[in-house]
């Protein structure tokens, strides 16, 4: 990856990090708006595990930059969507199971999980050891999976 498009990507997870370090109901005006920014979030989350999962999977070369770029662009962004999952935002053009605002505790510690093995695949992607990468990513995308199955329509 370039390093101008590494650094328009920190600098937008950044703002955006900054976005989501603001109260909820100050961030959307309206619940659509919430939905858009959990769905771009996990989009570009799961685009740069994707990559990550794809060289540990043998689906593309390995090139161990490129993964600790990616890991740490999936790992910023893990701990962003949570915040828009605010009263009201799960009716409309959503893929959230309505249980969510009924185990919203258990729904944060799922998200809480899934971005302490987010963590572990960026410290195993900085390490830049293939075996200790592929570990991650599956510890990663099995927290990943428990989440979408328990609070994700198909």
């Amino acid at each position: 990856m370039r390093a101008p498009l590494l650094t328009l990507l920190m600098t937008t997870a950044a703002l955006l990090g900054a976005a989501a370090a603001q109260p909820a109901a100050a961030q959307f005006a309206k619940p659509e708006d919430a939905i858009k920014y959990r769905q771009a979030a996990f989009t570009v989350m799961g685009r740069h595990f994707g990559l990550v999962a794809a060289m540990a999977a043998g689906k593309i070369p390995f090139d161990a930059k490129a993964a600790a770029e990616n890991a740490e662009i999936a790992t910023m962004m893990s701990k962003l969507p949570y915040a828009a999952f605010v009263p009201g935002s799960d009716l409309g053009d959503t893929k959230a199971k309505p249980k969510i605002w009924d185990e919203m505790d258990k729904f944060k510690a799922a998200a809480t999980k899934m971005q302490g093995e987010m963590a572990k695949l960026n410290a195993a992607a900085r390490s830049g050891n293939l075996d200790a990468i592929k570990a991650a990513v599956g510890a990663t995308g099995k927290s990943c999976k428990a989440c979408h199955d328990n609070y994700r329509e198909e």
